[in-house]
């Protein structure tokens, strides 16, 4: 370690006399707020949940995005080899149409924009676009985030995060970044942000290996409120994750029908898709 030399204490009081005398008529800089000091970071609040409808849901089903739409469930799911994107009525559980991915891809977040639906891939650094109607491939695309997970829209955007705090906003018409958004609570950075959802313009998202469901402010990315579900599985009797290959893993998925303004969940390979009332 380099020492520093070492001043008088007269040195010392000179040089403070000085330093004052010059920055005496310096303008003040402004008071920052340490985020240490959690009494100046106001508290998310806390979102209760009821179950108001439970449909059924393919239990081969590894969610990594949901979306509601005309009427219409979209999901998209991963797991190298058995990935898909799907469409699927939402009082039956039936598949209406979808479209398998290749075995070296595993699908991530999905989103619906323009007649189009957009779909991310975990680590393969690629994007695929396919018509709403058919779930025929159109196109893909590339992103530079080194990962995919969650993805909604905000009617102009196109926005996923990556499994880091990071909300990434891209222009769907040239796939470039336009900006980014960092998600923090009173603890800090909240990282493993998952599945994602616009509501009443607040992101609702899923956190990875909590069953907890963050409303995070758009403008801030502060999280404003959050719902604790861990109560959950034992009311549905769904087993806790096991880590084998199809068993029930967490809680991932959300969905929004604004017509009706009815939020519906689900988990990777869970039973049923519920919807609940948190505050909506």
């Amino acid at each position: 370690m380099k020492q520093r030399k070492r001043l008088s204490r007269y040195s010392i009081l000179a040089l403070a006399v000085v330093f004052a005398a010059a920055c005496n008529n310096e303008p003040k800089p402004p008071t920052a707020v340490s985020n240490a000091d959690s009494s100046a970071i106001p508290l998310p609040s806390i979102m209760s949940y009821d179950i108001i409808n439970e449909y059924p849901h393919d239990p081969a089903a590894f969610t990594e995005g949901l979306e509601y739409k005309d009427k219409v469930l979209y999901e998209s799911t991963g797991q190298y080899g058995f990935s898909d994107i799907r469409k699927t009525n939402l009082k039956t559980g039936k598949i209406i149409t979808s479209t398998k991915m290749e075995a070296r891809y595993f699908g991530e977040g999905l989103t619906v924009l323009n007649g189009k639906v957009y779909q991310l891939t975990y680590r393969e650094g690629k994007g695929f676009v396919y018509d709403a109607a058919t779930l025929k491939l159109e196109k893909t695309f590339t992103f530079s985030a080194p990962e995919g997970w969650g993805m909604t829209n905000n009617g102009e955007y196109l926005i996923f995060d990556d499994g880091t705090n990071v909300l990434h906003y891209l222009d769907p018409n040239t796939f470039k970044e336009v900006k980014h958004l960092a998600v923090t609570d009173e603890h800090g950075p909240v990282n493993e942000i998952n599945e994602l959802e616009l509501i009443h313009g607040y992101f609702y998202a899923n956190q990875w290996q909590t069953d907890n469901i963050l409303k995070i402010d758009t403008a801030t990315g502060r999280v404003v409120a959050r719902a604790d579900l861990s109560n959950l599985r034992q009311r549905l009797g769904i087993p806790q994750p096991s880590g084998r290959l199809h068993a029930p893993d967490v809680l991932n998925g959300i969905a929004y029908d604004a017509a009706t303004n009815r939020i519906f969940i689900t988990g990777k390979n869970w039973p049923k898709v519920l919807e609940v009332k948190l505050d909506n």
